[in-house]
């Protein structure tokens, strides 16, 4: 019986779809090639936002698994995106994010692409015999723009990110995402827990009230007062009336509402969360916004990668109000990391079999329908001896 064959007649092994994954999904190796083909490239990925690269030739590159890709503003304006690879012996062409002057030039052996990933120059030509530069510009992946940022696709053809959020993106209008500027450098950090489990928990708020004090303090859960769209959930806490104990977080909570009158009253009070499918949230605040992006760094291994961004705002008050939105958000993830990161050293031992969800941890039952779908091996208890 092949792999694929059974996966399917043995998904009673993982019990009721209301159950956790198996534990072995969040540390096997071929989980994370698998995942990397069937579910991650063939997704939207945020690049960046439009205003990070406003001008001809500035740059944004990331790394998805092993693969690294960049977008680039051409000179007509438009935004593109390539795989970050030279055509000639496979070199890694631009690193992080900055502006090309001119050319994109390979630093290995001097090619040269134009921002329109053409193929300009190549280092002593003559020694190529019959070289066709028109079939050697960049390799393109997909780009999308939407509400603001900029998202690519290595593979597949996935609903535009617009039709995605369609039932949510009114919500969006009052913050006004594309005139938002960023706040600072996209950062990325390492996790020890598998890229699975961090989405889990972004994916629920189960625990919140233990895990996040300080959210616990200065918001009503948000159990109830949630939405969503067929692969995107979305969640909305509300400040308490009683402020916190703590000087930051009462801070916080007494500044916001007079500092952005430029919402509608309701919209000052609310924290919102979106998660787009498969590995990208979204955080919505009165002052700012952030976008959160999880991606595999390897078998039981993760990287974030996260930016922040927001309206220019030259006033001082504001300037104070956001770091210390910033500063609980650092507190929040720092907790959010320290959890992730025992739940995948607990999966390691052999006493765990998958526990009951809550009906609180509902949309995680949609991401693993995803895997369940994608790659059926996942419905096995055990790692199968092969893979589809």
């Amino acid at each position: 019986m092949s792999a694929l064959s059974a996966a399917q007649a043995n998904t009673r092994d993982t019990g009721p779809a209301a159950h956790a994954m198996p534990a072995w999904i969040y540390n096997h190796p071929q989980m994370t090639r698998l995942e990397m083909e069937r579910i991650l490239k063939p997704s939207w990925q945020i690049a960046c936002h439009v205003n990070s690269i406003p001008h001809a030739g500035d740059y944004v590159s990331f790394q998805i698994g092993p693969e690294s890709v960049f977008v680039m503003r051409d000179r007509a304006g438009a935004i593109r995106g390539f795989h970050n690879v030279c055509r000639h012996r496979g070199t890694r062409l631009l690193d992080g994010s900055g502006h090309c002057h001119g050319n994109i030039v390979c630093p290995y052996h001097g090619w040269s692409y134009r921002p329109d990933g053409a193929l300009a120059g190549v280092a002593d030509r003559d020694s190529f015999p019959g070289l066709d530069r028109a079939r050697l510009g960049l390799v393109r992946v997909r780009v999308d723009t939407a509400f603001g940022f900029v998202f690519v696709a290595l593979s597949g053809d996935p609903k535009p990110v617009g039709e995605v959020f369609a039932p949510l993106v009114a919500e969006f209008a009052p913050y006004r995402f594309l005139e938002m500027q960023p706040v600072g450098p996209i950062s990325t950090a390492e996790w020890a827990c598998d890229w699975k489990i961090a989405i889990d928990n972004y994916l629920e708020s189960y625990h919140v009230p233990i895990g996040h004090p300080g959210l616990q303090r200065m918001f009503t859960p948000d159990y109830k007062d949630q939405n969503a769209a067929p692969g995107v959930a979305r969640g909305a806490s509300w400040l308490r009336e009683q402020p916190s104990s703590r000087w930051s977080e009462r801070m916080y909570q007494k500044m916001v509402g007079p500092l952005t009158t430029h919402l509608p009253e309701p919209n000052r009070r609310c924290w919102r969360f979106y998660s787009l499918l498969p590995n990208l949230g979204i955080d919505v605040f009165p002052e700012q916004m952030d976008f959160f992006q999880i991606l595999p760094s390897g078998p039981g291994r993760a990287i974030t990668r996260s930016a922040v961004f927001a309206l220019p705002d030259q006033r001082r008050e504001m300037r104070v109000l956001r770091g210390l939105g910033q500063r609980i958000n650092r507190q929040v993830n720092n907790e959010d990391k320290w959890l992730c990161e025992r739940v995948q050293q607990g999966l390691a031992s052999s006493s765990y079999q998958p526990g009951p969800l809550s009906t609180i941890e509902r949309w995680m039952l949609e991401f693993h329908g995803l895997l369940r779908e994608r790659i059926p091996e996942t419905r096995l208890s055990t790692p199968p001896a092969s893979f589809s």
